[in-house]
């Protein structure tokens, strides 16, 4: 069962790594939109310029770091919805993964 949802998983959900670069890609398009450079973005949080410039390129960044820049870029209250799915609709989702 497990080596079946497994295998499912992989065509149905997003990959960690998908998952990371769609979010330094979104966090990048917020900073452009609130008019920061790299630089500025990183004065404002006390984030080192690397570490954002790293993020933005690979996704990589400490959670804390990634906090503070979701905190000036005022969408920090968006991380309060990330684990809010149901029970129910995480079974809908895995339910629907095995009817294909």
């Amino acid at each position: 069962f497990a080596k079946i949802l497994s295998m499912k998983s992989f065509t149905f959900f997003k990959q960690p790594n998908d998952v990371k670069l769609e979010l330094a890609d979104k966090i990048k398009v917020l900073r452009k939109k609130a008019g920061y450079t790299q630089q500025e973005l990183a004065k404002r949080t006390q984030v080192s310029y690397g570490s954002i410039k790293r993020f933005e390129q690979t996704g990589e960044i400490s959670l804390i770091h990634l906090l503070e820049i979701a905190r000036i870029l005022d969408v920090l209250e968006d991380f309060d919805l990330l684990f809010n799915k149901k029970e129910e609709e995480i079974s809908d989702l895995v339910r629907k993964s095995f009817e294909e």
